[in-house]
């Protein structure tokens, strides 16, 4: 329900939902379509991506479960929703250029955790972000009822400025476009520990992507990928 994605009206304000999910449809068929002339490999591979990230979708429409630790089920809530699309994109990329197998390997590890260090850093941006250079209004997760890492982060530390971002962000303070809970809620988490903790574990899934590009020969393109992972961790839009 986002009015911005990526600096630009979304789909559903400019068409309205129902044609925004049937181009969506569309493009994916059409992909699929694409997809088959690569052979049965790269289907199979699409379909096992496509069940992830559903799984991931239906996972955080869930939440977690009692006892499960909110931060956890929320990671691999990423993993599968993010990280798989991002990791068959890599695998793809070596797969049709004729790469080895090892390289294959790790430029689909490589891919899954660039994915994850994106999606944490777009978290981060909902919080700390200035619209003008994101294209993304601050909040709009919190509006949605989606609680990301430094959210997470927050809550999971005993402490004042916690238990006020728990009370302002229940579904009843932020019905009915009431901004200004959200709004204080911003505001404390800018200030909390937990944006220190959510930021220190992109820097640590980024760092592990780094790592896997020793698997890969040296070159413009590792280079270009090592390039890559800093954006995301600096990334303001």
């Amino acid at each position: 329900e986002a009015p911005l994605r990526r600096g630009a009206q979304s789909a559903n304000v400019r068409w309205g939902n129902t044609v925004a999910i049937l181009t969506g449809d569309f493009l994916f068929a059409r992909a699929s379509q694409l997809l088959s002339s690569l052979g049965p490999e790269a289907v199979r591979i699409q379909a096992e991506t496509f069940e992830q990230l559903v799984t991931g979708q239906i996972r955080e429409t869930v939440g977690p479960h009692g006892g499960q630790d909110p931060v956890a089920h929320y990671l691999q809530v990423v993993a599968e929703k993010t990280g798989s699309l991002i990791a068959t994109s890599a695998l793809f990329g070596a797969m049709f250029a004729g790469a080895d197998p090892a390289s294959q390997q790790a430029l689909q590890r490589f891919g899954a955790q660039i994915g994850i260090a994106f999606q944490l850093s777009d978290d981060i941006l909902d919080v700390a972000g200035i619209a003008e250079e994101s294209g993304k209004a601050p909040g709009t997760d919190l509006r949605e009822g989606v609680l990301t890492l430094p959210v997470l982060m927050a809550l999971a530390v005993d402490d004042d400025a916690a238990r006020e971002i728990r009370s302002l962000i229940t579904p009843e303070q932020v019905a009915d476009g009431a901004t200004d809970p959200v709004e204080r809620a911003l505001d404390l988490l800018r200030t909390h520990e937990g944006m220190d903790l959510a930021r220190g574990e992109l820097a640590r899934v980024a760092a592990g992507a780094r790592e896997l590009l020793v698997l890969l020969p040296k070159g413009a393109a590792t280079d270009a990928l090592a390039a890559l992972t800093d954006v995301v961790v600096s990334r303001s839009v």
